[in-house]
């Protein structure tokens, strides 16, 4: 990993964003453990928080948030690394296909750069950009708020997805 990069790519963010946006990863996370067949979408930091669009075989419910809550704590509990890497498109192409990421490889094939950032902390490896914190350990509290509708891609005639606030 190139210092440089990773510091470029961090200009304009604060570290509340990378909190956020790491704990939208860790929550990403906890939902697959739950669901293992999840598939994900986007999960950024806003300015009040983060949230994470996931395709699921049920809907989520706020009996739910406190299971998805502990899972997050015991990870980010665990100090685990957020590592950085740069993936050929091709490479991750071929990954999120196998792993029938489909939201993951319609955004890879959007876009027209010849190499994709991956990051991967403990048991999640996801497309990003980032920024990160170096690990689990700096997100800070966090709470989990509520369940929503969303349209992949803002589009009406497309999947409706669920995006969990926190």
């Amino acid at each position: 990993m190139s210092v440089e990069v990773e510091l470029e790519e961090s200009v304009g963010y604060t570290p509340l964003q990378r909190m956020r946006h790491s704990a939208a990863h860790v929550m990403a996370e906890a939902v697959q453990e739950i669901f293992p067949d999840a598939r994900f979408a986007i999960g950024p930091a806003i300015e009040d928080g983060f949230y994470y669009d996931f395709d699921l075989p049920r809907a989520l419910t706020p009996d739910d948030l406190p299971d998805i809550e502990q899972r997050m704590a015991r990870i980010i509990a665990g100090k685990y690394p957020f590592l950085r890497d740069r993936w050929p498109r091709e490479k991750a192409l071929e990954y999120f296909r196998e792993k029938g990421q489909t939201y993951k490889v319609e955004l890879i094939e959007n876009l027209s750069d010849a190499e994709v950032g991956i990051y991967q902390q403990h048991n999640f490896l996801d497309l990003c950009r980032g920024p990160h914190v170096s690990n689990t350990s700096e997100i800070g509290p966090f709470k989990l708020m509520r369940v929503a509708g969303a349209y992949w891609r803002g589009d009406e005639h497309r999947p409706m997805l669920q995006r969990l606030y926190g």
